[in-house]
C-alpha cells in the first residue's frame, strides 16, 4: 500500500476508470454535438423517434443496455464476428467498457448541448448566413462558441456518468482486474470479500471526489465562458 492506503490493484482500477471515462467522453463529443444540433434546429418526420432513441439508455435498466451491446457486439453477437475480422473487439476489453459508458452518458451530453444550442438566438445565425457563410461555417463560428458553456457541461456530465457506470459495463465486458475492472466494479468486488469494507469505502470516497471535482471544474469553466461571451456581446 502507498501513502493513501491504496493497493496496486486499486490504483489500476482508478487509472482505468479515468481512461475509460475520458475516451468515452471524447468519442461522444462530435456525435453528441451533431445529434444535439439536429434535434435543436431541424424538424423532420421521425424526430420524436430519434429523440426517444437517444434518451432510451436513461430509462432502460443499465443491465439491459449492456446485454443489448453484448448481443450486437459480443464475440458471438450480430456484428461482433465481422468486426473481429478487422481487429475490432469490444467485449471483455477496456474499449468495450468505454463504449458502454459512452452509450450511457450520451443522453446527458446531448440534452445539455441541445438546450444550449436552442438558447442561441437564431437571428444571429441567420445574419451570418445572409453574409454568405456556409451552414458549417455558421455552426463553427457562431452557434458553437455561443453554446460552448452547455457543450462543456454536457461533456462533464457524460464523464461523471462514465466514472460511475456499473450495470452496462459489467454486463458487456465483465469484471476483469486490470482490463475491465473500473472503480464501481472494484467497489462491488470488495463488498463481496470478507474484510473488504475498508477498501470499498476508500474507493467510494475517491469516486465521489473525482466526480465532484469534475462537476466543480465544469461549473467554473462554464461561468467563465458565460461571462466572456456576455462581455463580447454587443
Amino acid at each position: 500500500m502507498d501513502a493513501l492506503g491504496l493497493t496496486p490493484d486499486e490504483w489500476t482500477a482508478i487509472v482505468l476508470s479515468l481512461r475509460v471515462a475520458a475516451v468515452a467522453t471524447l468519442a461522444s463529443l462530435v456525435p453528441g454535438l451533431a445529434v444535439a444540433w439536429v434535434l435543436a434546429r431541424k424538424r423532420f418526420p421521425g424526430r420524436a423517434l430519434l429523440d426517444g432513441l437517444v434518451h432510451l439508455p436513461l430509462i432502460l435498466p443499465p443491465v439491459v443496455t449492456g446485454y443489448v451491446l453484448l448481443l450486437a457486439l459480443g464475440r458471438r453477437g450480430l456484428f461482433g464476428p465481422t468486426l473481429a475480422q478487422f481487429g475490432i473487439v469490444f467485449s471483455f476489453r477496456w474499449t468495450g467498457a468505454a463504449l458502454a459508458c459512452a452509450v450511457m452518458g450520451f443522453p446527458l451530453m446531448v440534452r445539455a448541448m441541445r438546450l444550449s444550442i436552442e438558447a442561441v438566438d437564431r437571428r444571429v445565425e441567420q445574419a451570418a448566413a445572409t453574409l454568405g457563410a456556409a451552414p458549417l461555417a455558421v455552426f463553427l463560428t457562431v452557434t458553437l462558441p455561443l453554446a460552448l458553456p452547455g457543450v462543456l457541461v454536457g461533456a462533464v456530465l457524460a464523464f461523471a456518468k462514465a466514472m460511475g457506470e456499473f450495470g452496462a459495463t459489467i454486463t458487456f465486458v465483465s469484471n476483469i482486474p486490470g482490463e475491465t475492472q473500473t472503480l464501481p466494479s472494484a467497489i462491488y468486488t470488495l463488498t463481496q470479500v470478507p474484510g473488504g469494507e475498508g477498501a470499498a469505502l476508500r474507493l467510494t470516497l475517491i469516486s465521489v471526489a473525482l466526480s465532484m471535482t469534475a462537476l466543480l471544474i465544469s461549473e467554473l469553466l462554464a461561468r467563465r465562458l458565460g461571462r466572456r461571451l456576455g462581455a463580447e456581446a454587443p
